[in-house]
């Protein structure tokens, strides 16, 4: 933090108004994957790390950012009057998205202010970068302007700003779980409902290990929005029979009864993942709360075969990362986590394992891909807030 606070006063000059600092961490989901717009559960954890906030208000109107992350694009500003996506803006259309979706719903934001954002979240590696900028958004407009909204305002707010203002169609679980994170606890949530529960995330003698495959991530976007048009368009067939509202709420026995209703082979395999990696998930809430860590582990690994036949999603550098993973001893579960195609994957291995892991698995990954693999033990904390 003192690092951040030299800079924001290298960027943004002295002034008498003392800067406030806020957080908001990444996240990974240890288990339900493209199950959140497809009304079903997901089950992510927050992250220690995250992104890094200092804010201070101004006299006038405008409004200015500047990221570490991308110090050649040096400040970028706009007017708190006139807020409207500019693609030349980059990385600072998130945080305008939430101060002008934070305003439609008539909160007053009538002053100017500056922000300076600096994230330990590794670009395009699926742990949320873009959920977490706007939770911290979030947190700093509650407090500099003390706002009367809960998190779970923010957290919709904050999904809202992605879908309208940025034009990511996301489901909400990045936002939810960013900001109602909790220390040592991971978040069973219904994306249905919005009904979540939390599970104390007691491993015993293993941790959670993430692995970033470096691998630049293709056709994300494209990809996903294929993928959601193929699981409405299997829905819409399925309606004909079964009275329901989302491919979350079928049960694996009303799918296979009546998957001869979709007419297109490749969007019977998109459902089935949604509607069985649901299930998935809930029996992994249960195991973990029960404290059957190896049958937690036994359906990680079912989740991303399923990513990878039913629903591709994965690509070769997360199934060569996974694949070594199931080879080496001390590994109890392994998948791809996030929308994929690149990104990162969640293992959970045995702590007196965790040092070769990572030694195998890198020096293996780079002789077959190509490139380095990061790898994070990761510990659970908790979700946005500001920094007293």
């Amino acid at each position: 933090m003192e690092n951040i606070r030299k800079k924001f006063m290298e960027v943004f000059g002295n002034s008498d108004v003392k800067p406030r600092e806020f957080f908001a961490p990444g996240r990974v989901n240890l288990i339900g994957e493209h199950t959140d717009y497809n009304g079903g559960n997901v089950f992510p954890c927050a992250l220690s790390f995250g992104t890094y906030a200092v804010a201070r208000l101004r006299d006038d109107k405008k409004v200015k950012f500047y990221s570490g992350n991308f110090e050649k694009n040096g400040i970028i500003q706009c007017d708190i009057d006139n807020l409207s996506y500019d693609e030349a803006d980059n990385w600072a259309n998130y945080p305008k998205g939430v101060i002008k979706i934070f305003k439609d719903h008539g909160f007053e934001i009538d002053r100017g202010f500056e922000i300076l954002f600096l994230g330990e979240i590794p670009n395009g590696a699926g742990l949320s970068s873009s959920a977490s900028i706007e939770l911290a958004t979030s947190v700093l407009l509650k407090s500099l302007f003390d706002l009367n909204v809960d998190m779970l305002g923010m957290v919709k707010m904050s999904q809202e700003a992605e879908n309208k203002f940025v034009g990511v169609n996301c489901g909400i679980m990045d936002q939810f779980a960013i900001g109602m994170g909790k220390k040592s606890k991971a978040v069973l949530l219904d994306c249905n409902t919005l009904n979540y529960e939390y599970a104390p995330v007691e491993l015993g003698d293993a941790s959670i290990v993430i692995a970033n495959t470096n691998s630049k991530r293709k056709l994300v976007d494209s990809k996903y929005n294929e993928r959601r048009t193929e699981c409405e368009r299997a829905l819409s067939q399925l309606q004909k029979r079964l009275d329901v509202k989302s491919l979350g709420e079928i049960s694996i026995e009303e799918f296979e009864a009546n998957k001869n209703l979709i007419e297109n082979e490749i969007d019977r395999k998109r459902a089935k993942h949604a509607v069985y990696e649901n299930q998935r998930t809930l029996m992994a809430f249960e195991s973990l709360k029960s404290g059957d860590i190896k049958r937690f582990g036994e359906l990680m690994n079912e989740s991303h075969i399923s990513l990878r036949d039913d629903y591709e999603v994965t690509g070769d550098a997360l199934d060569i990362l996974v694949e070594l993973a199931w080879e080496t001893e001390g590994t109890i579960g392994s998948r791809m986590t996030g929308a994929g195609f690149g990104g990162c994957t969640v293992s959970i291995v045995k702590n007196e394992n965790i040092e070769e892991f990572i030694k195998n698995i890198g020096e293996k990954y780079k002789k077959k891909i190509g490139l380095r693999a990061d790898f994070y033990i990761a510990d659970i904390g908790d979700g946005a807030r500001e920094l007293i």
